[in-house]
């Protein structure tokens, strides 16, 4: 039996052939990433007599490629847990680093556990599409987040308070916030301030027929009141009115992108079959349905429900030893971080 243990990296991967007893058949060489050398590679591999199993490391994304053009040859591919490799076969006091040998390693680990090893079965474009719009709508999210909280603590120097006079969700066409809108058009409380009650209230009226959103007079009057009602601000200037509108235009760039990739979300996950069944679930709403679906894959693919409550770390590994059992255990979270 050939055991080829393949460390996946950006472009190219190391390649070490390996048989029982530390017999080996090819010392580690590099193979890039093209289908010229990946299709080399996959004869190679064929020519070699007796049963033939490639292992490597999921690695992110980079393996992705190299297991598909393997699997598509016809070859026996099984991709195993970074930290499952990570743990094997550290009985040595020399830590060593290196491509080499971790391709050593990983071809060691496949010849260990040659009977257990599971067959890589590629995910249908629609999956990898929508688990891709899934990791980007987590990372635009979380920069929408990062950019709202330093414009909101620069506004507290312009227009103290302006956050908190709004509560109008965003806008599902473009992810638009009436409030950030708002600040970017009267972008210092002076603009209100300089104006007369009546005055503003027409010019709000004005602004919210043009950018569609709804009129409120109450709403008008809370704003004026809180605009005359402020504290000591940076100066009504160029500087600050630029500063504050290239804030806004950020934010809402940012959102844009987040409205197009939930609704591409929402409608590559109304393709797969468990959308309604997960759509159903009490408390998943629009966005948490797709994002479940996308982080779990294909739920065939797990033998029993323990497993996918393994695969989202949310078991709590039994404790045992002598007369001691413990019944309150912690969850072990060693499942996929985005789930």
């Amino acid at each position: 039996m050939n055991a080829v243990g393949i460390d996946v990296s950006k472009g190219k991967s190391m390649v070490m052939i390996m048989r029982s007893f530390g017999e080996v058949v090819a010392s580690p060489f590099e193979a890039n990433h093209s289908d010229s050398e990946l299709g080399d590679l996959a004869k190679s591999l064929k020519s070699l007599s007796g049963e033939t199993k490639v292992i490597l490391e999921c690695t992110g994304a980079y393996f992705y490629p190299i297991a598909h053009a393997l699997h598509e040859a016809g070859l026996f591919v099984s991709i195993i847990h970074a930290k499952l490799i990570h743990d094997y076969g550290n009985n040595t006091i020399r830590k060593v680093k290196t491509d080499k040998a971790d391709s050593i390693k990983i071809a060691n680990y496949g010849l260990s556990n040659w009977m257990s090893l599971q067959r890589f079965c590629p995910e249908d474009d629609v999956r990898r599409s929508l688990r891709a719009y899934s990791r980007q709508y987590a990372k635009y999210t979380k920069l929408k987040v990062s950019l709202k909280n330093n414009f909101i603590s620069l506004t507290d120097q312009t227009f103290p308070g302006v956050n908190e006079l709004f509560s109008s969700p965003p806008r599902k066409s473009d992810g638009r916030e009436k409030w950030l809108d708002f600040a970017a058009y009267f972008w210092h409380c002076e603009c209100v301030a300089s104006m007369s009650e009546n005055a503003f209230t027409k010019r709000y009226q004005a602004w919210c027929t043009r950018n569609g959103y709804r009129f409120s007079k109450e709403k008008a009057c809370d704003v004026y009141t809180a605009a005359c009602d402020h504290t000591l601000v940076i100066p009504q200037n160029d500087t600050t009115e630029l500063l504050v509108k290239q804030s806004v235009k950020q934010i809402n760039a940012v959102s844009e992108s987040i409205a197009i990739i939930a609704a591409e979300m929402k409608r590559l996950a109304a393709f797969l079959p468990e959308y309604s069944v997960v759509s159903a679930f009490y408390g998943v709403g629009e966005i948490l349905c797709p994002q479940i679906m996308a982080e779990v894959g294909n739920i065939y693919r797990f033998k029993h429900k323990g497993a996918l409550v393994c695969f989202s770390g949310l078991e709590a590994p039994p404790y045992q030893s002598g007369k001691l059992e413990s019944a309150n255990r912690a969850i072990s979270k060693k499942g996929s971080p985005h789930l």
